[in-house]
């Protein structure tokens, strides 16, 4: 193996680098624009795992190396599990229950998570921007759901889409499986901002170091709050997020957080 060939094969798939509080995640298959291969998919699965247990981390901003946010799934690998005598049923299976399972970790991660989309995001790439709890866009963003274009319907990630945008904004996307632009993407509530790619990595920096500077602990039981009463009928909603607000009064920094809004002090968290 040549020098070159050893070095690309000593790339980790998935880089983590932490900083006040931030955990940065970047998906690492440049050359391929961050295509959700098994193997990426495991890599994040085990670091969000992770994530979601080290108390030290209290906001996560995922990203993909090179010129692509994420272009979905790794289509080579799809196309070669047709040799399998299964004509690949098996491992579509897997691969699909894998990426589910990896884009509700997202949504259970204690962590909020802000996607930091420089390029393209399609298919099971916008899946992962709609899963994400923020997204911050390069204005020269795209942004599609292209299946429709190539006869496989985005099925998976238009759970995610639905439940982020209106549901003709959501249909418009999957039907027509055309690009649409970062300033679309937030008209439709896809993504929060779309600012000049100069000024992607100061935004995100901010709207993490602004979220990082709450109390995790109350953080943590606001999203869980969040997207447990989405599912749920109005009445029903109100009794959860009634019992949820119970409780976290309850809680040591919202007695600290009301004491010093009274006292008119900057209140000491202690993430409990």
């Amino acid at each position: 193996m040549s020098q070159p060939a050893a070095k690309a094969a000593a790339e980790p798939l998935l880089i983590r680098e932490d900083k006040s509080g931030v955990a940065h995640l970047t998906m690492n298959r440049p050359a391929q624009r961050n295509a959700l291969s098994r193997d990426l998919m495991d890599a994040m699965q085990a670091e969000f795992a992770h994530i979601a247990e080290d108390r030290a981390i209290r906001v996560v901003v995922l990203t993909g190396a090179g010129p692509g946010f994420c272009a979905g799934h790794d289509l080579k690998e799809l196309t070669a599990a047709r040799a399998e005598d299964d004509r690949g049923r098996a491992f579509y299976e897997a691969t699909m229950r894998q990426c589910s399972a990896l884009m509700q970790a997202i949504v259970h991660c204690p962590q909020p998570v802000i996607a930091r989309v420089h390029g393209i995001a399609t298919a099971a790439g916008c899946q992962l921007v709609a899963s994400c709890d923020l997204a911050v866009a390069a204005d020269h963003a795209k942004f599609a759901t292209p299946g429709v274009n190539i006869g496989l319907f985005c099925s998976t990630p238009m759970v995610a889409l639905s439940r982020n945008v209106a549901r003709k904004h959501a249909m418009e996307m999957l039907l027509t499986g055309e690009m649409i632009s970062a300033a679309r993407a937030v008209e439709i509530g896809l993504v929060n901002r779309a600012v000049p790619a100069e000024e992607i990595d100061a935004t995100v920096a901010e709207l993490a170091r602004l979220i990082a500077s709450k109390s995790a602990h109350t953080v943590s039981i606001g999203k869980r709050a969040f997207y447990e009463q989405l599912e749920k009928p109005l009445a029903e909603a109100y009794d959860y997020a009634s019992e949820v607000m119970v409780k976290n009064m309850l809680a040591r920094d919202a007695e600290e957080g009301i004491g010093a809004f009274i006292e008119k002090r900057d209140p000491k968290w202690e993430d409990r």
